[in-house]
């Protein structure tokens, strides 16, 4: 049973619209159905938008962090937990190890970065729990793209096809959990 999920999101406040009302609606439904969520403890961005939704809709969120962007002041201050780490890698690593499941917004090179890294590890047997891909706006096209080719040209088998899930809507990403 999936209770606990990790979120890869921006940490940016300078991108559209669309996409900070995709996170929120997506914490609310998570929030009311009491999922917990891991993720960066970024208090900017989406990483923000949607644990304040999260919270203020009864679930609960865990912020994992190094200890240097505490020191530059990123760190959110509402978060049910907050787990301290000295490097990116044990942040990475300490979500993946507290998750049931792992879902990704739109984001930047730390948000693709997750992203490849733990398909890679569900790849390679190293996490074996689900991972739902929210495109909102179209977003991960390009990247959805790029992995269809890698099965293409055979730098990937076909069965890798089947390491993520896809959803267009909040909604949608709810119903795959469901699902699962």
């Amino acid at each position: 049973m999936i209770k606990n999920i990790s979120v890869y999101c921006a940490a940016s406040n300078r991108i559209d619209g669309k996409y900070f009302a995709d996170a929120e609606k997506l914490g609310r439904l998570l929030g009311q159905r009491h999922f917990h969520i891991i993720n960066g403890a970024g208090n900017i961005g989406l990483m923000c938008a949607i644990t304040d939704a999260v919270l203020s809709s009864g679930g609960t969120a865990t912020g994992v962090i190094p200890q240097f962007m505490v020191d530059k002041g990123l760190c959110h201050t509402n978060l049910t937990t907050v787990i301290k780490t000295q490097t990116m890698h044990e942040r990475k690593k300490t979500m993946a190890d507290l998750s049931d499941a792992t879902i990704a917004l739109p984001g930047g090179f730390g948000t693709m970065e997750e992203l490849l890294e733990i398909i890679t590890w569900r790849q390679l047997g190293l996490y074996n729990n689900p991972i739902i891909i929210l495109n909102t706006n179209n977003f991960y096209n390009p990247l959805l793209a790029m992995l269809s080719r890698l099965i293409t040209e055979k730098f990937a088998r076909k069965a890798h096809a089947n390491l993520w899930d896809v959803a267009h809507t909040p909604d949608e990403v709810i119903e795959l959990l469901v699902q699962l």
